[in-house]
């Protein structure tokens, strides 16, 4: 059915409707360029306020959509405000500890989960190491389940943590061929010794909207996933702090 309207990109008139923005306002789109638009557009100012609890809203299990919904911003202004939140984001953790400090009986438990990335198919997995003790995460890396990938998680360790660690897995082969043997301590999980990182992956799991395993809302970019993933640790790792 044709529309009465022009496209405001090519001004044809060769006008359909296409659904409905978050607030209900009619969409349509041109078909002579494709582009997609309403009709008497308001540009609205996003406060401060809103915002605040957007990035709160992207700690839980939520996806971009019900974000949206929940605050009323459109999905487009959303999705390009997560995108520069997110290049804003460090993929790293910082090693706060004084120099001088006695590093003591250090133990640390390594695991990995799995996640995807555009379509079902396309596995990736995200490597997580966490101090047993103050429970913080000291170090992340997403890629693929080869030894690269678990060299990468070791390298981004703060050295002192790669010296006198003593470390717990699962007995996948990629943790022999990176951790030094003195270190390395492979369990299964029976033992109880990984029960803390398998937690962990639990509350990724509950927390983020983007690794539970039945979703919708996967990542169309690595860059967004380890992005999310990231911007989580920093807020858990506050929270430890701040306990």
């Amino acid at each position: 059915m044709s529309i009465s309207l022009s496209c405001p990109h090519c001004h044809s008139q060769k006008i359909v409707k296409n659904g409905s923005i978050h607030n209900g306002k009619k969409k349509y789109r041109c078909k002579a360029c494709g582009r997609q638009f309403i009709e008497n557009p308001t540009k609205k100012y996003i406060d401060d306020q809103t915002k605040e609890i957007i990035d709160r809203l992207l700690l839980e299990r939520i996806s971009l959509r019900g974000i949206a919904r929940a605050t009323q911003v459109s999905l487009t202004w959303l999705q390009n405000y997560v995108n520069q939140k997110y290049r804003q984001t460090p993929w790293h953790v910082e090693d706060t500890a004084d120099i001088d400090e006695e590093i003591g009986d250090i133990i640390l438990e390594l695991d990995e989960l799995w996640s995807f990335v555009n379509y079902k198919i396309n596995k990736v997995w995200i490597w997580l190491a966490i101090d047993r003790k103050t429970r913080k995460i000291l170090a992340c890396y997403v890629g693929d389940r080869t030894r690269k990938s678990a060299q990468k998680l070791w390298n981004s360790l703060p050295e002192r943590y790669r010296k006198n660690a003593t470390c717990y897995t699962d007995f996948w082969q990629a943790y022999k061929k990176v951790i030094p043997e003195t270190q390395h301590r492979p369990v299964g999980k029976e033992s109880g010794e990984t029960n803390h990182i398998e937690r962990l992956n639990n509350t990724l799991r509950q927390r983020i909207s983007r690794l539970v395993r039945r979703t919708l809302s996967f990542s169309k970019s690595l860059f967004n996933l380890r992005s999310a993933v990231w911007n989580f640790i920093h807020y858990y790792n506050a929270q430890l702090a701040n306990s």
